[in-house]
């Protein structure tokens, strides 16, 4: 038995796959090798999620640089911190390269490759992000594997060290980028004209120091966007939600499995049918979705796959049987599919494509901050009742009420934007409208008075 890890399943970023390049078998190697808790080793790969809150950087270089040469950095600094891993001798030292640097490293490839792709494309967007997605599907499928063989052979260092060859691919993908996908954001205020009659401005260092610091925060951060765009604020605050119970699955359901008598090998294989089916499912969402019929209605998809997404977790509080769990594992890829695909076309939709790159480093940021504290979230939960199906009810929780909410605050959006048409209609209608005056004589009296007639004009 490994140490820290009895009576309890391993919390892990990494399981099965996801986007940090650390699987649950390389903590498995850690815990032996340093012989300390769980919870300790398990942060490690939680601080290598590719977004985190480096996303402002991220958008920051993006703008600067452009997409290629972010990339590129990005691909040398994940290679960097996974080659520096390989000979780290103490826990803390893979915090610093394992976590940060390759965190780092991996943000800055993957929010510049999103940036670009959105540049790329615009009427076969949708199909290019289910694409590029399914990247992360073959992932899913082939990591876990390709992780037990490496530490079988060349054990947890060896293995850093052949990840570190992987990930410096990053940089070869950065350089075939075309220069064009290189984007300048612009700037959308209008500069004020100079008024004679104003004072001058304050020349003190300290006030427009802070007047420089807040303009570059709200045009890296987006909180101008926040404030004032109420679609990328539903739809954020939905996401953050969301995660609280997204990747609960991946996570837990391989020692959901082991723990109901499954082989380990036949719980592995479950998440990588979950990859194998998301391969082909998600450019199949994405030609659905990218339809011109679907072009308005691309949230509410969004809402009902991840609505499924949510009743489909119910399945595994029923029963632990491996067909049953397989059959669950294809039914979670057709929604999770949909969220793949949709996930960052949504927030391109909703987002001109020039403030697309600081609204994407806020959304990553709100976003990371659920990505770490659901899994210890739900680890004290099952710790606490000592049953899986607890956390499943945590998962479809977040997921329902995130689809609900999100589903429910967009068609008031659309209501709310359809009346105050119809108002400014009608306003512009009544302007537009003659006014003529006529005199009317009253019958009680022989006095003249003179009243508006207004003539309303109506189109068909």
């Amino acid at each position: 038995m490994v140490p820290g890890t009895k009576g309890r399943p391993l919390l892990c970023w990494g399981q099965g796959g996801t986007r940090a390049p650390i699987s649950s078998l390389h903590c498995l190697s850690l815990l032996e090798w340093t012989c300390l808790p769980g919870s300790q080793v398990t942060l490690c790969p939680g601080l290598a999620y590719p977004p985190g809150s480096r996303g402002p950087l991220c958008s920051i270089l993006v703008g600067r640089f452009g997409c290629r040469a972010t990339m590129m950095l990005g691909g040398a600094l994940a290679s960097l911190g996974m080659v520096a891993s390989s000979f780290c001798r103490t826990l803390s030292q893979l915090y610093l390269t394992a976590g940060f640097i390759t965190g780092l490293g991996m943000c800055f490839s993957f929010q510049s490759s999103i940036t670009a792709m959105g540049l790329y494309f615009t009427r076969w967007r949708v199909l290019a992000n289910a694409l590029a997605s399914a990247g992360v599907s073959l992932g899913i499928m082939l990591w876990p594997l390709l992780s037990r063989y490496l530490l079988e052979d060349l054990g947890w260092r060896g293995t850093f060290l052949i990840f570190g060859g992987v990930l410096l691919h990053g940089c070869v993908c950065g350089a075939i980028l075309r220069p064009g996908a290189i984007l300048r954001p612009v700037a959308t205020s209008v500069a004020p004209k100079i008024r004679e009659d104003l004072p001058p401005p304050s020349k003190r260092p300290t006030r427009g120091f802070l007047v420089a610091c807040g303009q570059a925060i709200q045009r890296h951060l987006a909180f101008d966007i926040l404030l004032h765009n109420a679609g990328y604020r539903v739809y954020t605050l939905g996401v953050v939600w969301m995660i609280m119970g997204f990747p609960l699955p991946h996570v837990f359901l391989v020692p959901y499995a082991t723990r109901h008598g499954v082989d380990e090998h036949r719980a592995a294989l479950l998440i990588s049918i979950i990859g194998f089916s998301n391969i082909f499912l998600r450019p199949m969402a994405g030609l659905v979705a990218g339809r011109q019929d679907f072009a308005s209605h691309r949230k509410y998809l969004f809402s009902l796959a991840t609505l499924l997404n949510g009743l489909t977790n119910l399945v595994c509080t029923v029963s632990a049987d491996f067909r049953v769990l397989v059959g669950y594992c294809l039914v979670y890829s057709v929604s999770m599919s949909g969220i793949g695909a949709l996930l960052f076309q949504v927030l391109m939709d909703i987002v001109p494509m020039d403030r697309f790159p600081s609204a994407l480093g806020l959304f990553t940021i709100l976003e990371s901050i659920s990505i770490l504290i659901s899994p210890p979230l739900a680890g004290l939960l099952l710790d606490t009742t000592n049953n899986f199906s607890y956390v499943f009810y945590m998962s479809s929780f977040f997921l329902v009420s995130a689809a609900l909410f999100m589903s429910g605050s967009f068609c008031a959006l659309r209501k709310k934007e359809r009346q105050s048409r119809q108002v400014q209609a009608e306003g512009a209608v009544t302007e537009a409208a003659p006014e003529g005056t006529l005199t009317v004589e009253d019958t009680d009296s022989s006095e003249k008075r003179l009243h508006t007639e207004i003539m309303y004009v109506t189109s068909v």
